[in-house]
Parts: structure tokens; sequence; C-alpha cells
């Protein structure tokens, strides 16, 4: 479904500011696989999520998605496929306008309301009221007025309301209060299950990268350092990861965020 193989990216090469970003990077899902990422900052998580979205094109390797080459296809046209979504719950929606104009937007109509039918109005009233966050009653609202959980939870219904082919979500609950982030979680397992999406998702929280989905990725310095699933994930602990973590990489886990999570 999706394939990448030997993928580099070295930023600013030649310079004091060289950063050398991804490793000949390896990896292939297959349809349905929902895959948590973990690792601690620099590790290369957003930047395999950049290089999958085309936000820049690798210094070496292929990117394949779905039998087709995308190595060096335009990040707009990736879009039409690849559905993302970042930490900040202010990204992926439009501010000014109102919910029921985002969701036409995402449906891929025109996103003013002399556009929307009402059996569009009342499909997007059906699907908001599986957020139950009460959205579905304040559709004239503009999305600017929404917390942020409810931004989040509303950016994940546009980005699957046309099933993506592969969607990303980069920490798209990290910036949310504890219960917020654990229903937008729900949320997002749900979604995932019901449209049968591929599914790649970076998290800090350890414990939630191996209770969600069927596979754990974890990175450092831009390699992929334990790719588990099936029985080899059955059963695991945060403190088999720190231990398989540090056989891998010849020292300790030392990300507070990650350890406290």
């Amino acid at each position: 479904m999706l394939t990448l193989k030997n993928v580099s990216k070295t930023f600013n090469p030649g310079t004091v500011n060289e950063k050398t970003a991804l490793t000949g990077v390896d990896l292939h899902l297959e349809p349905g696989d929902f895959v948590s990422i973990i690792g601690a900052n620099g590790a290369g998580k957003s930047t395999l999520f950049n290089a999958i979205a085309g936000s820049f094109y690798p210094d070496t390797g292929s990117i394949t998605l779905d039998g087709q080459d995308i190595t060096f296809q335009p990040e707009f046209r990736r879009a039409r496929t690849i559905g993302r979504l970042f930490q900040d719950p202010m990204r992926g929606s439009a501010p000014g306008m109102t919910i029921e104009e985002n969701l036409a937007l995402a449906a891929g109509g025109g996103g003013w309301l002399s556009h929307v039918s009402k059996a569009e109005k009342a499909a997007f009233r059906e699907r908001l009221a599986l957020l139950d966050m009460g959205l579905e009653d304040r559709m004239r609202q503009p999305v600017g007025l929404l917390s942020g959980g409810q931004r989040q939870a509303l950016t994940l219904l546009m980005a699957t309301m046309v099933p993506p082919k592969l969607l990303l979500l980069d920490e798209h609950t990290a910036a949310l209060d504890p219960g917020t982030a654990e229903k937008v979680l729900a949320l997002t397992e749900s979604i995932v299950r019901d449209n049968k999406l591929t599914c790649m998702m970076i998290t800090h929280n350890m414990s939630s990268a191996l209770e969600l989905g069927n596979r754990t990725l974890m990175m450092d310095s831009g390699r992929i350092i334990l790719d588990l699933k099936g029985e080899a994930r059955q059963g695991l602990t945060v403190a088999d990861l720190l231990r398989m973590f540090k056989e891998n990489v010849g020292k300790a886990l030392d990300n507070d965020r990650m350890l406290l999570s």
C-alpha cells in the first residue's frame, strides 16, 4: 500500500547547519495498517511524514502509494489522497467560515451555503453527531469560535470526509487536555476502523503506541529502530520498549516528555 525504499534527507548540506534528518528509511504498510510511531524530539517522525506528504523531496530513495510512485509528486497533488492532521488544532480548518462551509469544502464542494443541498446538510449533521460534541446544532457558527478539542475533532472529520488512501496524524492530541485527548483518540480509532483506513499516527505516549493500532514503530536519529507487530507486539509494556530501545541504540531513553506520559 505504502512503500518507502532507502529514503534519506539532509537539510542545509555543506553548511554549519547541516542536519541529517532521515537515513535509509525502508518501510512497507499493508492496506488497513494502523501504525503508531514514537521517538524523542529530532528522531525524524515529523520529517518522515513530511517526506510522505511531499513537503520536500528526498535526497535518495523512492515513495510509492497504492502502486503509484509519488516520490517527486508535488504536495498539493498528494493532498488529494493523503489526509493529515497536525498537533496545532488551529491548522486544518478555516476559522472565518462556518462548520457547514468547512465540511462542504472537505467534501469537495464550493464551500458556500448556496452550494450545500438539503441532503448534504443532513449528511453533515449526521457525521457531526458522531463526535458527541453538539456541533450538529451549531453548523452556522464560525469554526474560529470552537475550542481546540472541537476544532481538532472537526478537522479529523474533514480529513476523512472523503476517505483518503493514507491518513497521517502528527501528534494530533498533544495540545488537548487529557479528557478531550482521550475522546479524540477514541473517535480516531472508530473512524479509522469504520472506514478501513491505512493510518500512521505519531504519539509521545508509549502506552498509547502499544495499545492503538496493529503496529508500533520507534525512531531514533532518522532511522526506524523498532518495528513491532503481531505476536512480537502482544503483551509488550513500556518497560519492554525502554529495554529494547537501549539494546538497539546503546543508551537509555532520556526524553522527559515520553517518560512522563
